[in-house]
């Protein structure tokens, strides 16, 4: 199906994003380091936090710009939007002459960032079927991940200044290709253009007008999809705040916030940002950043196992066993740790392996479930018509948790232990096992159109 090639297609975007997230963690240990920094400067311990923070900060801008702008100019002008500060991203790295430059930088990647996740799970799950609904929304995440593993080989094994030439390629290529597809049917239907949200409809389909069957079968699923988009104009035009503090509205979006807790406060985020320096500071026999790549291809099996199993089993089996698994491996990576750092215990034996051994199956745990899953759960359970604004907040709250988490984790590891921390990201999984297991329902094949679960 065409809407199956262009999901592939808009997730170039997710893709150079990921890039960029890959491109930092190698990069820093480069950078705080006076023998290895590319620039005439060396980034000190804060100024690494305020870079690593700050790309959330661009999110949190990056959710409400675009959840603002989503009903606003629509889906297709709000992707075609997203390449823009990325551009601007790998400019400033280009020419960065001061660590102004690098935080700048940063601070437009998670604009991006922030407007993908508003605006891709949407768009996906507007354009397909509710069937393979969660797979092509997981692809997001895939992409993603084979982003930040692209970014931490270019950033680990290619000069500095070379890296954004060759990748400031794929937005370009990526505005290009934006411009051959049509406006969401959804959206149209909204704005009350039928005959362009039909011939939208007709292209995500792959619709060639057939035999009697074929022509009935798609003017009923048109009819489907008008009638209950116009069903939902119908209450109203306008969203007001009484939309969101229903018992339906407040109760999904208190899900979609402990969604997002539990996807950033279990700490795969953050572990990744600080890759290198934790594989650093552990004393691994290993260089940090060939540890680093491994953990990105881990992210990619994970993921790819999502996509597979998430419309086979459901969304919430695989968030419990995600939160359960994280829970495990965590709490070992924390004795490990432990032992390391308050005993004087030989783990010589154990320093190639052990580890990296944990750090990927926290990481492949995670992108199994919590990770990819979050946020087609979040499209579901919200009410189709608080949705767009309702992923804003939830996304938003997203990057500020995301912010905090990965401001504090640098000065926690530091003040408590690498034990400590690992521990404390474990005591949120197992949060996160019992909310899932008691609260969250399955919504697995929900009409993306409908306010039922």
């Amino acid at each position: 199906m065409i809407s199956f090639k262009f999901c592939r297609l808009v997730t170039i975007i997710t893709f150079c994003h990921g890039t960029g997230l890959g491109w930092f963690a190698p990069m820093l240990f480069k950078l705080q380091t006076p023998s290895e920094t590319p620039l005439d400067f060396v980034v000190s311990v804060e100024q690494g936090s305020w870079m690593g923070a700050l790309v959330n900060l661009g999110g949190f801008t990056g959710n409400v710009l675009f959840g603002l702008l989503l009903d606003l100019i629509g889906r297709k002008a709000c992707i075609y939007s997203l390449a823009l500060p990325h551009i601007g991203f790998w400019l400033c790295v280009y020419f960065a002459q001061s660590i102004e430059y690098l935080y700048l930088a940063r601070f437009l990647g998670g604009i991006t960032g922030g407007g993908t996740y508003v605006v891709i799970p949407i768009f996906i799950g507007e354009i397909v079927d509710p069937t393979i609904r969660g797979r092509l929304t997981s692809l997001f995440t895939l992409t993603l991940n084979s982003g930040m593993l692209a970014g931490f080989t270019l950033s680990s094994n290619v000069p500095y200044h070379i890296i954004p030439l060759v990748v400031i390629s794929l937005p370009l290529l990526f505005l290009l290709i934006e411009t051959f597809f049509p406006e969401t049917p959804t959206f149209l239907l909204y704005r009350e253009q039928e005959e362009k949200a039909e011939k939208s409809f007709k292209f995500y389909q792959s619709y060639k007008a057939g035999n009697k069957e074929d022509i009935e079968t798609f003017n009923a699923k048109f009819s489907e999809l008008r009638d209950s988009v116009l069903a939902q104009k119908s209450q109203t035009d306008v969203v007001t705040w009484r939309d969101f503090v229903s018992k339906r509205a407040l109760g999904t979006l208190g899900m979609g916030i402990m969604l997002m807790i539990i996807n950033v406060f279990t700490g795969s985020f953050a572990l990744l940002n600080y890759t290198s320096s934790i594989f650093f500071a552990i004393e691994t026999d290993i260089h940090p950043n060939t540890n680093t790549t491994i953990i990105g291809v881990v992210q990619i099996i994970g993921t790819i196992t999502a996509i597979i199993l998430v419309d086979r089993y459901g969304r919430k089996i695989l968030l419990m066993f995600s939160t359960a698994a994280m829970g495990i491996c965590l709490a070992g990576f924390g004795l490990y740790a432990f032992f390391a750092e308050e005993t004087s215990v030989d783990l010589t034996p154990y320093r190639s392996w052990l580890p990296l051994l944990f750090m990927a199956l926290i990481i492949l745990s995670a992108n199994v479930g919590v990770i990819p899953v979050t946020f087609v759960v979040l499209v579901e359970i919200l009410p189709a018509k608080i949705r767009a604004k309702a992923a804003s907040i939830c996304l938003a709250l997203l990057s500020i948790f995301t912010f905090i988490m990965i401001k504090v984790f640098p000065p926690f590891m530091h003040t408590f232990g690498l034990s400590a921390t690992m521990w404390a990201c474990a005591s949120f999984a197992a949060l996160g096992l019992f909310y899932i297991s008691i609260f969250l329902p399955e919504t697995k094949g929900k009409s993306m159109n409908k306010d039922d679960v």
